[in-house]
């Protein structure tokens, strides 16, 4: 009986989301927001299949509408190698979701007056002051020259400040930095850290192209500075707590390691191997703003719904409406060069506000959504998105790094918005 429960889970069949979390938001039946019950069944056979061919290990879903939850699902595995069944309450990581909550942060530290959008990072950091910019020469590096202006905090929320992500390029200069916010994370403390970016010359003169890096990761050490508090200290006292995200950090502690997702074995596509990065169970050196928190379904939405609801959740105003209203308007004016489709294919041709993504175009994009829908997804395979025009929010996440990732993107984009009837 107990073996046929945990196949029937695995396979799953959805699991209901009151038999493992808490609910994040009271439940309606879908048509009494506009949806269709018929239709959103399609993402639950749609995983079904994907499951059972190997596609993905599982995922949990969970999308809400004016206000009410009308999907709270799990499917497939959590553990595939060790058979154990997907559950509404897995904690995954998040990778660049953590991005938002990290601008957030920032933001409250504006609303208090303790910083300004256009502060030079050089207030915070001095060794930052005298910062050059590459000139590259074919396929070498050919010296460099003075900035133009400082590196600002609007430049770090916008990914315009030329500290680019190792990982994402060829060039001589994508070759000193870290690969990425989690690589970072595991090699350096947040002192050697800032020291690596200072040292290193930008890809860009600031505030002249938008292309994929470190600048979350610098906006957390600046917190950290202002704050005199950790990343996570931070965030936990003045968003997380407040909102209710129980399951949200920089860590995965022992209690819920068990609950902790893991990515299938060998990537579906190219059978290469996978695992969980950063691996959230062992301490990094820094709690790294741009990618190294780990979350739930339902903690995300709460975060999720709060931006929707204005900077509101209940009677927690943890932002004021017209920063947040500033945070979620494109902030690339026609100088800038937009790399955006270059970090995620799926977000080419939106803009960006502070922090995520923001669309400023019904047409063009690849998916649907209305203009003034934000997002920003997470390389370890998970996603979600805020539509105000339909009232809409849908946090979807998985355990799959892989390509596969822009597959998923889209396709649970098409399946939530099919099923909205008015």
């Amino acid at each position: 009986m107990i073996s046929m429960r945990v196949a029937v889970l695995a396979f799953g069949l959805a699991a209901s989301g009151a038999a493992f979390a808490d609910d994040p938001l009271p439940r309606a039946k879908p048509e009494d927001v506009g949806m269709s019950s018929e239709r959103l069944a399609r993402i639950g056979e749609t995983l079904k299949a994907d499951i059972a061919a190997g596609r993905t290990p599982g995922a949990v879903i969970a999308i809400a509408r004016r206000g009410k939850l009308v999907a709270f699902d799990a499917y497939g595995w959590r553990d595939k190698a060790a058979n154990i069944p997907m559950t509404t309450d897995t904690i995954f990581n998040i990778a660049s979701m953590t991005k938002p909550m990290t601008a957030v942060g920032g933001l409250m530290l504006y609303e208090q007056g303790k910083l300004l959008i256009n502060d030079p990072l050089s207030k915070y950091f001095p060794k930052f002051t005298n910062m050059r910019v590459a000139v590259l020469d074919g396929d070498g590096l050919a010296g460099s020259v003075a900035a133009d202006r400082p590196i600002t905090i609007q430049d770090l929320m916008r990914h315009t400040s030329g500290l680019i992500y190792g990982g994402r390029g060829n060039t001589p200069v994508h070759k000193m930095y870290p690969a990425g916010s989690g690589n970072a994370a595991r090699d350096y403390d947040g002192s050697a850290f800032m020291d690596k970016l200072a040292s290193l010359p930008l890809l860009y003169q600031p505030a002249t192209v938008w292309d994929y890096g470190f600048g979350l990761d610098v906006l957390g050490q600046t917190i950290e500075k202002i704050s005199g508090q950790s990343l996570g200290q931070y965030l936990q006292a003045n968003l997380f707590a407040p909102l209710g995200m129980t399951d949200t950090g920089f860590s995965v502690s022992a209690e819920k390691a068990a609950r902790y997702a893991r990515p299938l074995p060998a990537d579906p596509d190219t059978g290469k191997p996978q695992a969980r990065s950063p691996e959230l169970t062992q301490p990094l050196k820094f709690e790294c703003g741009g990618g190294c928190a780990a979350s739930t379904a339902s903690d995300y939405l709460r975060f999720a719904m709060m931006l929707m609801n204005g900077g509101r959740s209940g009677e927690a105003r943890l932002l004021g409406p017209r920063t947040v209203a500033y945070m979620l308007s494109d902030q690339l004016g026609p100088n800038i060069k937009n790399l955006v489709g270059n970090a995620d294919p799926t977000r080419a041709d939106y803009g960006f506000g502070l922090g995520l993504a923001v669309r400023t175009t019904p047409g063009v994009i690849r998916m649907m959504g209305s203009v003034g829908q934000f997002s920003w997804p997470g390389a370890s395979g998970t996603d979600w998105w805020v539509d105000p025009k339909e009232e809409l929010a849908v946090v979807y996440l998985s355990a799959a790094p892989g390509p596969i990732r822009w597959h998923y993107r889209q396709k649970i984009n098409a399946l939530v918005y099919q099923a909205i009837m008015d």
